[in-house]
């Protein structure tokens, strides 16, 4: 209180420290949440199938066979693999898609009913298929929102009429505009989606490029790919430890390594804005360094009066975690603030066009980064604290009373 301007510019620099450190936290968690949120578009815990080549001897067969899935493949995973929640085939071609006079070329997924709920096809306008589409043969169509674009340039889709490959099908759905940063066969938003057997009829294509596999659990999804694997192996006659006899794409394990990014970029940031606060630290500890020599005489007169070592630096430390929490609150409060006013910063919504800043960075100073925060700043409180007062307890008393 006798040095008010000292003591606020001593807070002001951890102020700054703790503003830089919860500034820094949220926009790591907001850039994570982002990046992990584009990339989790493409599936919900999925694991992508395919066909390759053998690199093994097995069954009498020789290396270097192309192994090709049937519709049966598929089936036989869906009866025999009870950890497998969702099994779908797929197979994709560029058609010909033509209304009225206009013709456009759209790449056209045939698919299975779980394809949606397991690949997030979420529906904009209309809807999604049911189990009557795949029984009757029905021939509709779901458009992705850039698709819809290209073939009925803004006019309205659903329950109209489209040519493809020669053939009229009914647009029954238009899908959510998708931010999608991740894909094995081209965004989602550009593709149109029918029934698997219509798909069958329509190109006389009977063996599925791919399938796809949603595990029980995300935790499962290396036990679910095993017995995949054996379930194949079988049926193809090939070793189920040949891995490139079925590459496979699981996006689980990816989203592990998406989530080790986000923590070692907010690792990096809270470090950085660890030692800026640090730096309000130092700023503390040489102001209570000043203290202690300024109030030598005070020290040893106390200690003359029986003031114990503890005491003295128990009094010393006091007065700099003061300081250091005084400015951590207000620093908190500033920091909460500026999350609150700073808008959205730009990341996938220019891409996507996206309405509401969706695919933006949001800063959000969760009760999570300010608990982290105030952990670094007790840490430099302490230590910034803890050696003047050091200092001031070890003082003899009367050295002290003789300093001028």
């Amino acid at each position: 209180m006798r040095n008010r301007l000292r003591s606020l510019l001593t807070m002001l620099g951890i102020v700054w420290g703790l503003v830089s450190v919860v500034i820094l936290l949220a926009y790591g968690q907001g850039l994570g949440r982002s990046v992990l949120h584009a990339f989790l578009n493409m599936g919900d815990n999925v694991i992508v199938v395919m066909h390759g080549q053998t690199s093994m001897q097995a069954g009498g067969q020789r290396a270097g066979k192309k192994v090709t899935f049937d519709y049966e493949d598929v089936q036989a995973v869906r009866e025999e693999v009870p950890i497998v929640r969702a099994v779908s085939a797929e197979v994709n071609r560029n058609l010909a898609f033509k209304v009225g006079t206009r013709v456009v070329s759209i790449k056209v997924r045939g698919v299975d009913l779980p394809y949606g709920k397991m690949r997030k096809l979420d529906i904009a306008d209309g809807r999604y298929f049911n189990e009557g589409d795949f029984g009757d043969h029905s021939r509709v169509v779901i458009l992705g929102s850039i698709a819809n674009q290209r073939v009925f340039q803004g006019a309205q889709s659903v329950g109209q009429s489209v040519s493809i490959g020669g053939l009229e099908f009914q647009v029954i759905g238009v899908l959510r505009n998708k931010i999608q940063d991740s894909s094995y066969n081209g965004p989602d938003n550009n593709d149109g989606f029918v029934p698997f057997p219509v798909y069958r009829e329509l190109k006389n294509i009977r063996a599925p490029d791919l399938f796809i596999i949603q595990p029980t659990a995300p935790e499962l999804n290396k036990k679910a790919l095993a017995a995949v694997r054996e379930v194949l192996a079988r049926r193809h006659h090939f070793d189920p430890k040949d891995e490139k006899a079925i590459p496979v794409w699981d996006t689980i394990e990816d989203r592990n390594m998406i989530d080790g990014f986000s923590f070692g970029l907010q690792a990096v940031l809270g470090l950085i804005g660890a030692v800026t606060l640090g730096v309000g630290g130092v700023g503390v500890m040489n102001i209570m360094l000043v203290s202690v020599t300024e109030r030598t005489r005070e020290i040893g007169l106390r200690k003359a009066l029986g003031a114990r070592r503890w005491q003295v630096l128990t009094q010393f430390l006091l007065e700099a975690l003061v300081l250091t929490f005084a400015g951590g609150l207000i620093g908190i409060g500033l920091a909460v603030f500026l999350t609150w006013v700073i808008p959205p910063m730009p990341l996938y919504s220019a891409l996507y066009k996206t309405a509401d800043h969706e695919g933006d960075i949001f800063l959000h100073a969760s009760s999570l980064v300010i608990a982290v925060s105030f952990v670094i700043l007790a840490l430099v409180g302490v230590v910034s604290g803890f050696f003047p007062a050091l200092k001031a307890s070890r003082l003899d008393p009367v050295e002290a009373l003789r300093y001028e």
